[in-house]
């Protein structure tokens, strides 16, 4: 059986989080990563059964409390992150006070203290996007914009290499039938795209992964994913 590196987390996730429910079921209290991939697995699991993301992380909140946990979890664990797909595409749930409370917050011994919120990014590009789709397409801040849902209509081309110009953390949203801009910026960091929708899984600059995506991108069926060849052949 073939998998993509996201199928292959979502695996690994799932099977943490069975090994913590049956550690749990036994009474033992869990630890950092037990409690991490049960709340988080509770999350994908909701998102898999329809629920919206507000029901999601409520589901993940009331997963486990600070009794179920170690002494120190709830200090040490005061945010969750996971991606899950939704009926809307694949967004960023952000679990805050996963444990009801439990820990002592901002005076614990060694707490993460949040700062600033990160300033919205300046677009080096827009484009025009239209959602064909029936329901809402939300994109989250990191993903690679050019494997973003295939029925997103928008020039996939211009969008190689770029996410959305938005804070980190937060979601853009496609309403059915709608078109709207999007501002896009460079990816940065090594420019190594691995999952997302597998249309590159590899270096971003890497010679010939660009044209490979886009053929990739337009044999599965992903609207406005033109080969640099369509459009040198079109008027």
């Amino acid at each position: 059986m073939q998998l993509t590196p996201t199928e292959r987390d979502r695996l690994l996730l799932f099977s943490a989080a069975e090994l913590a429910r049956s550690r749990r079921a036994r009474g033992c209290r869990l630890n950092v990563p037990e409690a991490t991939a049960l709340i988080a697995d509770t999350v994908c699991e909701a998102a898999r059964d329809g629920a919206r993301l507000a029901e999601a992380l409520a589901a993940a909140r009331a997963a486990l409390g600070p009794g179920d946990v170690l002494p120190g979890v709830p200090d040490v664990v005061t945010e969750i992150h996971v991606e899950a797909v939704f009926d809307d595409g694949t967004r960023l749930a952000v679990v805050s006070d996963p444990f009801q409370g439990g820990g002592l917050g901002p005076h614990a011994p060694g707490a993460v203290l949040p700062g600033p919120a990160d300033p919205e990014p300046e677009p080096a590009v827009v484009i025009a996007v239209r959602n064909t789709a029936t329901v809402p397409i939300s994109v989250t801040s990191h993903f690679h914009f050019f494997e973003s849902n295939p029925r997103l209509d928008f020039d996939r081309a211009a969008a190689y290499g770029m996410r959305p110009a938005a804070p980190t953390g937060s979601s853009t949203r496609f309403d059915p039938g709608a078109v709207r801009d999007i501002g896009l910026v460079p990816m940065g960091g090594d420019r190594i795209a691995i999952g997302f929708a597998g249309l590159v899984d590899g270096p971003l600059d890497a010679p010939g992964a660009r044209r490979e995506a886009l053929r990739r991108a337009a044999a599965c069926g992903y609207l406005g994913a033109r080969t640099d060849d369509d459009q040198e052949d079109s008027p």
